[in-house]
């Protein structure tokens, strides 16, 4: 009788890839968790209990096939994995790096809800896919069929890049039209490499120029070309730009020297992680080294602030948020992750104001957590009579995002938007009332995950394929 390659999660404990230890870490922009080995993910894979209702792929945005290839990788059917992976994920490898598993599949695992805590989904995802290249598994995007039609993509995130990666291999002609001198949004220029190492996008970059997809770079819509050109230029376009308008604070002192931007920081780092010459890094004024850091926020955008300025040799580094542990929207795992190498977090605070200019300080308020608001969390409230200095000679602040006012900066008022300044579109197939203009992603959505980027672009693109198919087909007749 063949031995029973799955639901081991009784016998056999949840493990993680080997953690670099924090003191290691922190010195470096290396990825902190090293590659499973073979044995311990087909181990790790065959705790999976193959469960009738799978609910880790119900909470996965893309609903990507995890039991199975979880299955096919304990029973060493790698391959298969791969190809059942990249069936419904075009960037399986960075999911499997930066996906807040522990608010999606994992956290939603049966086993994890039994008590005998969950499967290590994305670390198996992330083993897949790397083993795929090593092996030579990742096949060119060449189409069997080139098409006629062309589609123009303003911006190389990963919806953008999603679904030039569909369009292509379906054979329609696809330019991507990006303001950065690379490809790859905040995959290249927002998450830093101790948790999405460059060359991972960088190779995903070069596979879909040798694919046949044109990037035009350094190109701003609404400067370096007009939006009425580029839909002219194509048949149809997608609007794929993210939101990368920084939320700003209000109070005293909020325009003093050493108040900077989460994403110009984060930007300024991994372009020296790449080699440039970043001037406002060597001039002090992007630059962690040898300052009290204070960032502002409880997002994964505060998190990648802190571990950075731990990274560039900061003399301390705290992180202000207004509510507790248990509310904090950031991924748990980064916190801990911080935590251990070093970032000191300050539970209900807010910030009121700023001393000295340059910054000497945040005047913080003490807060606490009143009733739910509508969406049911607790709101934060002042304690009066509490506020203090908390000490800073740089403040980072990472708040959140919100979108440009794209139809002004293109010209384009009829281009729709909501109250909140997303652009207005169909969300199964990221329609506009434009006629053959789509959008896509966060500029959609508000700021959200990579992964729900990654699914729009794949859903716009079978949806202009399937208009481009209907078109051909009347016209046929």
């Amino acid at each position: 009788m063949a031995k029973q390659p799955m639901l081991k999660f009784i016998s056999v404990e949840r493990d993680m890839p080997k953690k670099r230890d924090a003191t290691t870490r922190n010195q470096d922009f290396g990825e902190i968790y090293a590659e499973f080995a073979t044995v311990s993910a087909k181990e790790q894979a065959s705790r999976c209990s193959q469960c009738g209702v799978p609910y880790c792929q119900s909470h996965c945005p893309l609903h990507n096939n995890i039991p199975d290839w979880l299955h096919l990788t304990a029973t060493g059917r790698l391959e298969e994995a791969y190809g059942i992976s990249q069936a419904t994920n075009t960037f399986p490898e960075i999911c499997g790096r930066i996906c807040p598993q522990d608010r999606l599949c994992e956290g939603n695992c049966v086993i994890e809800q039994s008590g005998h805590e969950t499967v290590t989904i994305g670390a198996v995802e992330k083993f897949i896919t790397d083993t795929a290249w090593e092996k030579g598994w990742v096949k060119p995007i060449s189409p069997q069929q080139e098409r006629p039609e062309s589609v123009g993509i303003i911006g190389a995130g990963p919806g953008g890049l999603a679904a030039a990666d569909h369009l292509r291999r379906a054979g329609v002609q696809v330019t991507v039209y990006d303001s950065h001198d690379r490809a790859g949004g905040l995959l290249t220029y927002g998450i830093p490499g101790f948790k999405l190492e460059k060359n991972i996008v960088v190779r995903r970059n070069d596979q879909l120029v040798q694919g046949g997809v044109s990037f035009q770079l350094n190109c701003t819509v609404g400067k370096d070309i007009n939006f009425s050109d580029i839909r002219q230029a194509h048949d149809a376009v997608i609007i794929a730009t993210g939101v990368y308008k920084s939320r700003d604070l209000h109070g005293p002192g909020v325009k003093s020297e050493g108040i900077v931007e989460a994403i110009d920081f984060l930007t300024c780092s991994n372009r020296k992680s790449f080699g440039d010459e970043v001037p406002e890094f060597e001039s002090g004024e992007l630059n962690a080294e040898d300052k009290k850091v204070v960032v502002i926020g409880g997002g994964d955008t505060a998190m990648d602030c802190v571990r950075t300025a731990v990274r560039q040799g900061a003399k301390s580094v705290k992180c202000l948020y207004r509510r507790d542990r248990a509310n904090m929207p950031g991924s748990q795992r980064e916190t801990m992750n911080a935590e251990e190498e070093g970032v000191e977090f300050v539970w209900l605070t807010a910030p009121k104001g700023f001393a000295g200019n340059p910054v000497t300080g945040v005047m913080v308020q003490k807060m606490r957590l009143g009733q739910p608001d509508a969406s049911g969390r607790q709101t934060p409230e002042v304690i009066e009579g509490a506020d203090y200095v908390e000490e800073a000679s740089l403040v980072i602040k990472a708040l959140g995002f919100e979108p440009e006012n794209l139809p002004v900066l293109w010209d384009q008022p009829e281009l729709e938007v909501t109250r909140w300044g997303t652009i207005k579109a169909e969300f199964t197939t990221g329609a506009t009332e434009m006629e053959g203009v789509y959008a896509i992603g966060d500029i959609v959505r508000g700021a959200s995950l990579v992964v729900w980027a990654i699914r729009d672009g794949r859903d716009c693109a079978d949806a202009i394929l399937e208009k481009f198919q209907n078109t051909a087909t009347i016209a046929a007749e």
